[in-house]
C-alpha cells in the first residue's frame, strides 16, 4: 500500500451546480463519460450509484472504490474540478491497471469540460477506436505536427481518411491530444496511447470521436471511414 496518487484538474466555464448535475444525474453523464457502447448506462449505474459516496453540500463525490470529484467555485461563473485516484492498493494484479485508469479519467474529464462549455444540453455521438502498438496513434494519422501546439491555439490538417479538419487543441497531456473539429459540428477528437508495460507488452492506442448535429447518415459515413482507416493503420489489441 502506498499514498501515491494521481490528481486531473480543470477548470470549467460552468457554474457549480451545473457541473455537479453533470457529475450525478446518468442521462448528462452519458454525455461525457466514455464513448457509447451497449454497456454504456450499466457502467454509469455501477460507477456513479452503486459505487459512489456523495457529499452534495459540498460538492464531492467519490466513486469506485475512492477516486474523489471535488467541485469548489472559481469565480465568474467558473468551476475548478480536481478528480483525485484513491492510491495504489498493494494488489499487483489491480494495481497493474492503475495507468489505464488514470488515462481514461483524463479524457472523460476533458470531455465533460466539452460537453458543459461547447454543447450545454446536447447529446452526442461517439467513435471508439482501439488497438495496439508500440508507437502513438498520431504518427499514424499524421497529427504528430500538432503535439508542439499549445491548448487553444488553431490547426488545419488533413485527416487520413481525406477529409478536412480544422479547429483548436483543446487539451494535451504527454499521452493524450485532444483538438476540436469544426466539420463534426464542433466536434471533439482525442487522440491517445499508452508505451507498453507489463499489462499490455504492445502499448495501446486509442481514439474517441464526438460529434454533435450529424445525420444518421453521415455518421455513419464518418463511423466507415475511420473504421476502416483504423483497421488499416493500427493493429487489433
Amino acid at each position: 500500500m502506498t499514498d501515491e496518487r494521481f490528481t486531473v484538474e480543470v477548470t470549467i466555464s460552468a457554474p457549480v451546480e451545473e457541473v455537479w448535475r453533470a457529475l450525478r444525474d446518468p442521462e448528462l453523464i452519458r454525455r461525457w463519460h466514455g464513448w457509447h457502447f451497449d454497456g454504456l448506462d450499466k457502467e454509469i449505474e455501477l460507477i456513479y450509484a452503486q459505487q459512489a459516496t456523495e457529499s452534495p453540500e459540498e460538492h464531492r463525490v467519490e466513486v469506485q472504490g475512492g477516486d474523489r470529484f471535488e467541485l469548489t467555485d472559481a469565480g465568474e461563473g467558473r468551476t475548478h474540478l480536481r478528480m483525485t485516484r484513491a492510491p495504489l492498493s498493494g494488489d499487483a494484479e489491480w494495481d497493474s491497471y492503475y495507468d489505464d485508469v488514470n488515462e481514461g479519467w483524463v479524457t472523460f474529464i476533458h470531455q465533460l469540460r466539452f460537453a458543459l462549455e461547447r454543447h450545454p444540453g446536447a447529446d452526442r455521438r461517439t467513435v471508439f477506436l482501439s488497438g495496439s502498438g508500440a508507437a502513438p496513434p498520431l504518427a499514424a494519422a499524421g497529427l504528430a505536427a500538432l503535439t508542439g501546439l499549445a491548448p487553444g491555439a488553431p490547426y488545419e490538417h488533413a485527416a487520413p481518411t481525406g477529409e478536412p479538419l480544422a479547429g483548436t487543441v483543446w487539451y494535451r497531456t504527454d499521452r493524450q491530444l485532444g483538438l476540436t473539429v469544426d466539420g463534426w459540428g464542433d466536434g471533439l477528437l482525442v487522440v491517445a496511447h499508452t508505451p507498453p508495460a507489463a499489462v499490455h507488452p504492445e502499448g495501446v492506442a486509442m481514439m474517441v470521436l464526438t460529434t454533435y448535429g450529424q445525420t444518421d447518415e453521415e455518421f455513419a459515413a464518418l463511423d466507415a471511414r475511420w473504421t476502416a482507416w483504423w483497421s488499416r493503420a493500427v493493429p487489433a489489441a
